[in-house]
């Protein structure tokens, strides 16, 4: 491969890259405003500027194709000299709105005011005003005077999505970002022009003034909103997840997110009115719902299967819940029933689904319970459920008036044992109920439509836990906060994974279920599982793994 030289180290590059490329490639940081990897160039913000030996001027990084042989200096006196007047000349009508912008804490133009910038300003004019809180669709707020016209939210929309909802008019110092004539940008994947931004001038009107984001811990996860689970980053304060934004996985999502996943799949999380805080069970006498606390529930969940023969009970999986709770929901039906009857329910929306990330299956793990032997709900199923040959059903994380016909015999039902974290239609027939931890509150694992094992990770605590270093990202506040600090008292719900009940339940059926983590109930899975023997968390790591295709260290 040809070489070049970057500030006296040799590095290699693939033909057709740029300097910055090559450099990125090599883990070498250039400034950039303007560059991203997934568009095109622009080369309007000037801030990569580079001297390169045998040549006459500073070229930009972005544009220039990297070369046999060339020569490049990122921090030599004439750079950093055009760093510092590319800086002067952005900041001279940027306005000082870091105190209540939310980009602060994670804008690019303050890093490099700090990093790349002398510090002082020798422009003593009035700056220019533009407009701002400029709505420009239902998500997105735009301030004119904190654009620097990089371009990236014009181009992102135009080649990225294909949709070329946004321009520049204008010219010199009144240019500014405005959407076409009679249009707005209202396109399934809006939002992600935010991260894009490199300032603060495109904003979250959902997470606008919220919090700070030093104030927040961020976890990587992954969206739950369909069948691709794009990998995420979520933010949360005081036990409140406030928003979730792309992770970088060019395998998955590249650098996107859609505007369904950032705003529907976290819409409830810690909503008191419509979660469960503690098991519950619903009295015969007057037909009401009371809290109750784990044993009693157990004690009447065991009670109520025991009325049945095995061959009457209908064991309904998830495809919402995680590998290791769908797994631990099958063992209890085969090791404490015997039992084969355990289906779940899909959930195909075929106008949802488009060409970009968004598939028409609005599960995240529908593929993961084809991987465990569970198959969906059949005619057959129905058909038992409706003249009663099914007289108790224990649903898992989901909704059984999904099934059709629910209307006409939901009610019929002997006995529902639901394992649910919201209210729904299934919990207001149910005879018990246990409050699960959502997908924020839990480890586990996800099995894309690609047959990709990709991991979530807890970033909400419930009562049982407590956010400690190395179990949770910890923000400022988590880390210094106390007892008596009003941020230490956020929504904490009375909740537990679905295969910690199950195992309570398996117990008092005595039958032992011997993990005690949710990694080792995924090494169990695994090891029954083609492809996957041998997997745990490590093999998964951050960007996870194709079943089958990650190679096995043995020692």
């Amino acid at each position: 491969m040809p070489k070049l030289t970057i500030d006296n180290q040799e590095i290699e590059f693939k033909p057709g890259q740029t300097i910055i490329e090559a450099a990125r490639q090599a883990a070498i940081d250039i400034p950039h405003f303007c560059w991203h990897p997934a568009l095109s160039v622009s080369g309007n913000c000037r801030i990569c500027l580079v001297e390169v030996e045998k040549m006459p001027k500073l070229v930009i990084a972005c544009s220039t194709p990297a070369a046999e042989g060339m020569v490049v200096h990122t921090k030599s006196e004439k750079t950093v000299h055009a760093q510092n007047a590319v800086m002067e000349f952005l900041l001279i009508n940027h306005p000082l709105d870091c105190p209540i912008c939310d980009e602060a804490g994670e804008c690019k133009l303050q890093d490099y005011a700090y990093k790349y910038s002398v510090g002082t300003s020798r422009y003593d004019e009035q700056k220019n005003h533009k407009d701002k809180r400029v709505s420009l669709g239902p998500n997105v707020m735009f301030d004119g005077e904190r654009c620097i016209s990089c371009s990236r939210c014009i181009r992102y929309c135009a080649e990225v999505v294909g949709e070329p909802q946004l321009t520049f008019v204008q010219r010199g110092e009144h240019v500014t970002i405005e959407t076409f004539p009679g249009k707005e940008l209202d396109n399934p994947y809006s939002m992600n022009v935010i991260e894009i931004c490199p300032v603060g001038a495109l904003t979250s009107k959902e997470f606008r003034f919220k919090a700070r984001v030093w104030d927040m811990s961020f976890t990587g996860t992954v969206c739950p909103g369909c069948a691709r689970g794009c990998n995420t980053r979520m933010g949360v304060r005081n036990n409140e997840v406030l928003r979730i934004e792309p992770r970088e996985n060019l395998d998955v999502n590249q650098y996107w997110l859609c505007d369904y996943g950032r705003l529907e799949t976290i819409k409830n999380l810690t909503d008191k009115e419509l979660r469960f805080s503690s098991p519950m069970l619903r009295t015969d006498s007057s037909n009401e719902l009371i809290s109750v606390d784990w044993d009693e529930a157990v004690s009447h969940a065991l009670s109520e299967l025991k009325k049945v023969n095995a061959s009457e009970i209908l064991f309904v999986a998830s495809p919402f819940s995680t590998l290791e709770d769908n797994y631990a929901l099958k063992r209890f039906a085969k090791e404490v029933f015997d039992s084969e009857n355990i289906c779940y329910i899909p959930n195909i929306n075929e106008n949802f689904g488009d060409e970009m990330l968004k598939k028409s299956d609005m599960t995240p793990n529908s593929n993961g319970l084809k991987i465990l032997g569970i198959n969906a709900f059949t005619g057959e199923t129905v058909e038992k459920i409706s003249n009663g040959s099914y007289k108790v059903v224990v649903c898992m994380n989901d909704d059984v008036s999904r099934l059709p016909g629910a209307n006409e015999w939901l009610g019929k039902i002997s006995s529902i044992i639901d394992i649910t974290s919201m209210k729904n239609n299934t919990s207001n027939h149910s005879k018990v109920i246990f409050p699960l931890s959502t997908y924020a509150e839990v480890n586990g694992t996800f099995v894309n439509f690609q047959n990709k094992v990709q991991r979530i990770r807890p970033a909400v605590t419930t009562l049982e836990q407590e956010r400690l270093p190395g179990e949770f990202s910890m923000s400022r506040l988590d880390k210094f906060g106390s007892h008596n600090d009003r941020w230490t008292h956020g929504a904490r719900f009375n909740a537990r994974p679905g295969w910690k009940i199950i195992r309570q339940l398996a117990k008092v059926f005595g039958t032992h279920f011997e993990f005690e983590t949710s990694e080792e109930v995924f090494m169990e899975l695994s090891n029954k599982v083609d492809g996957m023997n041998g997997y745990d968390y490590d093999t998964v790591g951050n960007e996870g793994v194709v079943i089958g295709t990650k190679p096995l260290v043995t020692a």
